[in-house]
């Protein structure tokens, strides 16, 4: 079954977004980039307007059914959070407005999931989605990789979701953790 992913990591300054083809358990790259929003100074919700139609115009060109987006990290400031958080709801709006699934996912999950290891570093996760989606130029916002890195965890997570549930895998579960099992006494006693 084919679907595309869309990935976002939304920002107030710099929005990044990635997009990749699923057939199977196989993923390819169709685009990546970063909207940039200007300088801090500038008026907040016409970048959130910006942000809304860039997307928007991205979901009406690749046609994602799925929209996976890095959650908010909890900072100091409370102000760049609400303006972050804002950023983040005009990017589900875009979605939501043409019908497709959102999904959330935390920044060290994402890159747990492309990296192995959620301390690592954009340079990192850009150097490892370069491996996977076989792609040469580096974007020139790392904004572009993470937004790219978060579609990927979806797939990864996604994939997982999907991997049949059957007697086997029961048959594993049940053999490799005897401690889990609770004996029934046999019926008739």
């Amino acid at each position: 079954m084919s679907r595309i992913i869309m990935g976002i990591d939304p920002g107030t300054t710099v929005t990044g977004y990635g997009l990749i083809q699923c057939e199977g358990k196989q993923m390819s790259l169709l685009a990546c980039g970063a909207l940039n929003l200007g300088r801090a100074s500038d008026e907040h919700p016409e970048k959130l307007k910006r942000i809304f139609e860039r997307l928007y115009g991205l979901i009406q060109e690749f046609k994602p059914q799925e929209m996976a987006l890095e959650a908010p990290f909890f900072g100091k400031n409370p102000q760049s959070m609400l303006k972050l958080g804002r950023a983040q709801g005009v990017a589900m709006a875009a979605g939501l407005m043409n019908g497709m699934e959102i999904y959330e996912y935390a920044p060290r999950k994402v890159k747990t999931a492309v990296t192995g290891s959620g301390a690592s570093s954009k340079e990192q996760v850009a150097q490892m989605l370069r491996r996977l989606l076989q792609f040469e130029e580096q974007p020139a916002y790392l904004d572009a990789t993470d937004a790219l890195a978060v579609a990927v965890c979806h797939f990864y997570q996604h994939k997982a979701l999907a991997a049949p549930a059957g007697p086997r895998n029961w048959a594993a579960y049940l053999r490799d953790n005897p401690d889990k099992v609770k004996k029934r006494p046999p019926q008739g006693s």
